[in-house]
């Protein structure tokens, strides 16, 4: 015998095994194309920004919830040539409040992108005083490692 119970918000349904054996008689209801509740992505058919997006990662909630969705919404809306240059502001004050919380909003460190080994190496171009190799003495001494 099915029968269902309530548990707060929850609404739990206990079914035979002959319920499952029979076919099921739902009606599947379409989409609502205007359901703002709807996954539809970062931005909404309307233009607006979803802020229940999950590619946010919760950044709109939160302690800093409100200073991102400024930031954000600056950056989204921005008109300038170089966009979000107008933004500045808004995303030091994010910045701002991140640094109060940083058990949430964990800084990345330098030291974790270095190569392991030891001292950071950075590619810097070649001054005068460097010895570079040019590419005709690298290649003669490369080429024919028998003859010497």
């Amino acid at each position: 015998m099915s029968y269902c119970k309530q548990e707060g918000k929850d609404r739990i349904i206990f079914v035979t095994k002959e319920d499952h054996e029979a076919p099921s008689n739902a009606e599947l209801v379409e989409d609502d194309p205007n359901d703002p509740y709807e996954d539809h992505g970062l931005i909404l058919p309307n233009g607006e920004i979803n802020w229940n997006c999950p590619c946010l990662g919760g950044m709109a909630s939160g302690p800093c919830g409100q200073q991102f969705k400024e930031a954000f919404s600056c950056f989204h809306y921005s008109k300038e040539e170089l966009k979000g240059s107008d933004c500045v502001e808004n995303f030091r004050s994010m910045q701002e409040c991140m640094q109060k919380y940083p058990e949430l909003y964990p800084q990345e460190d330098d030291n974790d992108s270095a190569p392991s080994g030891g001292a950071e190496t950075t590619p810097t171009e070649p001054t005068s005083t460097d010895s570079v190799p040019s590419p005709d003495s690298e290649s003669a001494a490369t080429e024919n490692p028998a003859a010497s």
